[in-house]
């Protein structure tokens, strides 16, 4: 069950709470996270949780039966919104775009796509700096000095950062120059990565592993919730399977399915999802017409030249094209 406790709560109230879930036989996991005060409380035993609910400084209690609690939507139910500032926020009542290239190259790039995302009023740009990458001979990123150019940038344009994260060591050094951390595919199981992002308070997109399953994300979420985040987002990216004619199997399965069990923000990945430039608007659209919260996706001015991830990067008038489509969708979507 989860005990949410009122704001302040005086240390002996707390106590005394801990002292009466101890007593019916269930171990108390103290959560203080941004926005509140809990105790999941994990046990087995069968009782009326109005029991707990009548005691002083206990301001809600929900019980929940799955294994990830915190992030669960059987508790709460209102979806939860990040707001990132200056207008930013992602969630449940509007649609979310985030463009970028796969990999931070120069200043001239990261100007070039920054004009093209402020022509389309598109807030938040996506990039690598630190790169995992298949082969240890492909570009690995530019690195923090890499971080520090796309941050400025950005900044004195109005436009959020999101970038990936790939270590504990590298989020101290990062923190000051992103909006948002992302945690990738290979890292999505990084439990010692997931606990201090927790700790971080910086939102979250967390992405699904390359063979991961649903319970496996939410398992990883509540990793992060649980170490005093909710700042999270949920990312599809489509999953590996035996298919080769693309790269990826884009579940949109699991955009319903995540937002039926969770309060989080879903975002769709079509880019690494398909994997080929010429299918990822149609996989977008489709994103948005599966309920999704928001899009991902790679865009550079010349993909042919890119770095990384040429062959499933957009170009600027095909990205064009796609956001004004999304946002048409997006509006169909809403008026069902």
């Amino acid at each position: 069950m989860i005990i949410q406790l009122q704001q302040g709560i005086p240390a002996d109230l707390k106590e005394n709470i801990l002292k009466q879930v101890s007593e019916i036989g269930y171990k108390a996991n103290e959560v203080i996270t941004q926005e509140a005060h809990y105790l999941v409380a994990i046990g087995k035993k069968d009782f009326d949780i109005r029991y707990i609910g009548q005691l002083p400084g206990v301001a809600d209690i929900h019980r929940v039966s799955e294994e990830y609690k915190l992030i669960s939507r059987k508790w709460r139910v209102e979806p939860t919104r990040i707001d990132l500032g200056d207008g930013v926020v992602i969630g449940e009542g509007s649609f979310s775009i985030m463009a970028g290239p796969c990999s931070i190259e120069s200043e001239a790039q990261i100007e070039s796509v920054v004009a093209h995302l402020k022509e389309n009023n598109v807030r938040i740009m996506r990039g690598g700096v630190f790169k995992p990458r298949s082969s240890p001979y492909a570009f690995r990123g530019m690195g923090m000095d890499g971080l520090k150019m796309f941050h400025r940038i950005c900044r004195e344009n109005d436009i959020k950062v999101i970038t990936e994260v790939m270590q504990v060591s590298q989020i101290e050094e990062m923190i000051d120059y992103v909006d948002v951390f992302q945690v990738g595919a290979r890292n999505s199981q990084n439990f010692n990565l997931l606990d201090s992002l927790g700790e971080s308070q910086k939102p979250v997109l967390l992405k699904r592993g390359i063979s991961g399953t649903l319970e496996e994300l939410l398992q990883a979420a509540e990793y992060i919730f649980s170490h005093g985040n909710e700042k999270i987002m949920l990312c599809e990216r489509g999953i590996r399977s035996y298919e080769g004619a693309y790269r990826n199997v884009l579940d949109l399965n699991a955009v319903p399915v995540l937002k039926e069990k969770t309060h989080l923000p879903v975002i769709v990945d079509p880019s690494h999802g398909i994997g080929l430039r010429d299918y990822v608007e149609q996989m977008s659209l489709a994103a948005v017409m599966a309920g999704a919260d928001g899009v991902i996706y790679e865009t550079h001015q010349t993909p042919e030249k890119a770095f990384s991830d040429a062959q499933q990067t957009v170009n600027f008038w095909e990205s064009e094209t796609m956001i004004s489509r999304m946002r048409k969708a997006y509006e169909l979507r809403e008026s069902f």
